[in-house]
């Protein structure tokens, strides 16, 4: 997958590499992105919140972490995305995982390895995999189960989208 690289740029202003996730246009929700900025002035991450809910809560929160990130170590291996998805419903109870499996999904002509995780809490779902750059992508899902369909739909986001200047 050719899109799956590096950016190169003197000076950040915006992620460093290209994130990979459904198109605003394609939602017919509301979308908040958010960056996470390193004292350099580096990106460690991008995550994106689709809203179906009209206000009261995400449906799906996609996140793109390249190697180093911080937000990728967490504790009790739940992930960055898992979190802020509960968060951002208000959901305060503890959350663990309780079961992971590694399923093979074919996209196009590439091999996808996907790792599906299962928690305390039912009505998340989420789903992981590795990109040829290193970036992990995280799929966290509230109340609605994440399809192989669902993949096709990823695609890179326009680096201006953003910009901070």
């Amino acid at each position: 997958m050719s899109f799956l690289r590096r950016r190169s740029a003197a000076t950040p202003t915006g992620p460093d590499f290209d994130v990979l996730a459904m198109d605003p246009g394609d939602w017919p929700g509301n979308l908040g992105a958010g960056l996470l900025p390193a004292p350099d002035g580096t990106c460690q991450g991008v995550f994106l919140r689709y809203d179906l809910f009209g206000g009261r809560g995400p449906a799906m929160i996609i996140g793109n972490l390249p190697e180093g990130s911080p937000a990728r170590e967490t504790e009790d291996d739940v992930p960055f995305e898992v979190v802020q998805l509960l968060a951002a419903l208000g959901d305060e109870e503890p959350v663990t995982v309780t079961e992971t499996e590694d399923t093979p999904v074919m996209l196009d002509d590439n091999l996808l390895i996907v790792r599906r995780l299962k928690f305390s809490e039912s009505r998340v779902s989420c789903t992981q995999f590795d990109r040829s750059d290193g970036v992990l992508v995280t799929i966290a899902s509230w109340d609605r189960p994440i399809t192989d369909d669902l993949y096709r739909l990823l695609k890179p986001l326009p680096a201006d989208m953003f910009r901070t200047d």
